[in-house]
């Protein structure tokens, strides 16, 4: 198969598994969905001979994350009967619809505008995807990004432990 056809399968795959992710209403069945999306990502950075990138985003988002968010889910232990998805009322409906159909719109009108897009430079095409490369992007480029991840993950550690002192009391 050609990489065109791996790619128009794939990136449909996530797309699909990224649909069933805020689709279903059982959240276990979410998260088997989120696996699908990030498998297909992955790939995806395979096709592109990103293989470091690709081997980070399943052992990473695939393994890890996905654990512990199963974890969460099964931790908090919540009934069917306690989501409320049903509840949503018309205007709040029409609100996303109309916001969904601006995001489109101001993103459609970028793609087809006449003006030519400026992307940053990328460091070299042989070193794209290695371990050196996303260090050094990493640590450089965006290392803003990188440290306010890092509080990101105190403010979810410290809300685990929060959710868990609550439930022993």
């Amino acid at each position: 198969m050609s990489h065109t056809v791996l790619f128009y399968i794939f990136s449909t795959l996530a797309v699909l598994g990224a649909v069933m992710v805020v689709s279903h209403k059982n959240p276990v069945s979410s998260a088997v969905s989120l696996v699908l999306t990030l498998f297909s990502t992955a790939v995806l950075f395979v096709l592109l001979h990103a293989h470091f990138i690709a081997a980070i985003q399943i052992l990473i988002y695939a393994g890890a994350i996905m654990v512990l968010f199963l974890f969460t889910v099964m931790f908090l232990n919540i009934r069917d009967s306690e989501l409320r998805f049903d509840s949503m009322n018309i205007p709040k409906r029409m609100t996303f619809l109309f916001l969904f159909i601006v995001v489109v719109g101001f993103f459609a009108s970028k793609l087809f505008s006449s003006s030519p897009v400026a992307f940053p430079k990328l460091g070299d095409p042989e070193n794209f995807g290695t371990v050196a490369e996303v260090g050094r992007s990493l640590f450089s480029d965006y290392l803003l990004a990188f440290e306010l991840t890092s509080v990101l993950v105190v403010i979810a550690m410290v809300g685990v432990l929060v959710i868990a002192k609550g439930r022993e009391s």
